[in-house]
């Protein structure tokens, strides 16, 4: 199963998608004149902005249920494996993943807004959408729908399963059956409460758990401060093969880099549009902007916490394309979230431990839930046309399953099935976007526009020539009542004061 798992990624993950998602991540930069700086304020204004509605959730709640898919074991386990196989050069490319693939998150998540639809009372919205909708394309969407379906319900949730019943077995002695089991209890109380429960669960867990490991990953590093320009450097070099002991694994540390920074932030993926679509706001772009925020919160805060506590510790270990050990810093773990409890033992003993396994939980328990949420969401794309309520409840059993038997497998099985879920879904989402480029970037132009006068922007694709966009349209009150919820005056549109 191994191999037949790795020959699979090996076509998926070729170099070809690895220089695609930085190369998309660029070209989105430059024509939006790199709206990641240029609205960074407006971002974290953004977070705050609105409230839920009966129909959607508050542009916060978005966030958190977007960070819950986000903010997971690949900015634990996912870090470690990346330096184990990288070096520490791949820190700097998940940086730079990052930081290009916030435009690539405003674009999939404004047109995931643009062309969202109102489902049995709830906004649904993502790739399958837009690419239907804003492509024509229903052959296209209903291949994502059913990837995404396969990748989030049954071969993504065992990589934070299996990560959640290492970490618990390494610091409390529990037996993974025995997590599994408990794991499935808890999953099904959560998902079987509807996007609401999801969307109140995520809002309150993802602030409280993300800072805390920030925290305590920051006073480690506050104690080492000494050590940090050293770090920094060991990393740069790395990072362009200056550094003599990894040299030789220039081509794997952007590979890894890469690899795990699109698995951590999720940008491009196709991911992150699902939870955005569910927040009720009168303008597309507001979402998308939040949305390329969250992108700065996972990989260049979390990621970077972890990196540098390993790094700092010298807790880690880097082989070569042979297998052969480069640098052996401690031996006899395997390269995951052991890497992360040893090094925090290290400098917090009898607490460290601990703490990251409980984190981990948290951060790998959430995703899971939020990846429920994403093949949800798809089932209700697909059940539009083919009405088959119980595929929900199928999907249900499914992951439950799926999560219980990742708890139990090896890892390298299930970070292997994880990266072909991950894979699949960036090949298809990135071709969607370029494609569709044009109204997302029209929405960009518009708010900015709307914003110059000091107006809250409100959403009129008529005006864009944004066709399809039938929610905005079919809508409008509701879409003005949002606005008047947030504490903007009808005024500020000028299409309400001529009524």
């Amino acid at each position: 199963m191994n191999e037949i798992v790795n020959a699979i990624n090996g076509v998926i993950w070729s170099p070809a998608l690895i220089y695609l998602c930085l190369g998309v991540g660029l070209y989105f930069s430059l024509r939006s004149r790199f709206l990641q700086l240029r609205h960074i304020k407006e971002m974290v204004r953004l977070m705050f902005d609105g409230k839920s509605t009966d129909a959607g959730v508050s542009s916060f709640q978005a966030l958190a249920m977007t960070l819950a898919g986000r903010v997971g074991t690949g900015n634990i386990a996912g870090v470690a494996t990346a330096i184990t196989f990288g070096g520490p050069g791949a820190l700097f490319w998940m940086w730079m993943v990052a930081f290009l693939g916030a435009s690539s998150a405003f674009v999939e998540s404004t047109l995931g807004q643009v062309y969202k639809e109102k489902i049995n009372g709830e906004y649904r919205g993502g790739p399958a959408f837009y690419i239907e909708k804003g492509l024509g394309m229903k052959w296209y969407a209903w291949t994502f729908a059913i990837a995404t379906i396969f990748a989030c319900g049954v071969l993504l949730p065992g990589v934070q399963a299996n990560s959640i019943g290492s970490s618990l077995q390494t610091a409390f002695d529990i037996d993974p059956n025995v997590t599994a089991a408990g794991l499935a209890l808890l999953l099904g109380f959560i998902i079987f409460g509807g996007v609401k429960r999801i969307a109140n669960f995520a809002s309150t867990v993802v602030p409280f758990m993300a800072l805390g490991y920030i925290i305590v990953a920051c006073v480690i590093i506050a104690l080492n401060i000494g050590q940090l320009p050293g770090v920094i450097l060991l990393i740069w070099k790395s990072a362009f093969g200056m550094e003599a002991g990894f040299g030789a694994i220039l081509g794997l540390a952007i590979m890894w880099g890469v690899k795990r920074g699109v698995y951590s932030n999720e940008a491009a993926q196709g991911t992150g549009p699902h939870a955005s679509s569910a927040a009720a706001v009168s303008h597309p772009a507001k979402q998308g902007l939040v949305q390329a925020f969250s992108v700065y919160i996972d990989t260049l805060f979390v990621c970077s916490a972890t990196g540098f506590m390993l790094l700092i510790t010298g807790l880690y270990n880097v082989q070569g394309p042979d297998g052969a050990a480069l640098y052996t810093g401690i031996a006899g773990i395997a390269a995951g979230p052991g890497y992360v409890q040893t090094a925090m033992e290290s400098m917090m003993p009898g607490f460290g431990n601990y703490f990251v396994a409980i984190a981990l939980f948290f951060f790998a328990f959430t995703t899971i839930v939020a990846y429920y949420y994403i093949a949800e969401t798809n089932i209700a794309f697909v059940n539009r046309k083919i009405n088959r309520p119980w595929l929900t409840f199928l999907l249900k059993i499914a992951l439950m399953a799926a999560t219980v038997y990742g708890t139990v497998k090896t890892a390298d099985l299930a970070w292997g099935l994880g990266d072909i879920g991950v894979g699949l879904m960036a090949w298809l989402n990135i071709g969607a976007i370029l494609m569709l480029q044009k109204p997302a970037f029209a929405c960009l132009k518009d708010y900015e526009a709307q914003l110059a006068k000091g107006l809250d922007p409100v959403f009129h694709p008529e005006k864009l020539g944004i066709k399809n966009a039938d929610y905005w349209i079919e809508n409008r009150a509701e879409v003005n009542l949002m606005r008047e919820q947030t504490g903007h005056p009808f005024e500020a549109d000028p299409d309400t004061v001529a009524k």
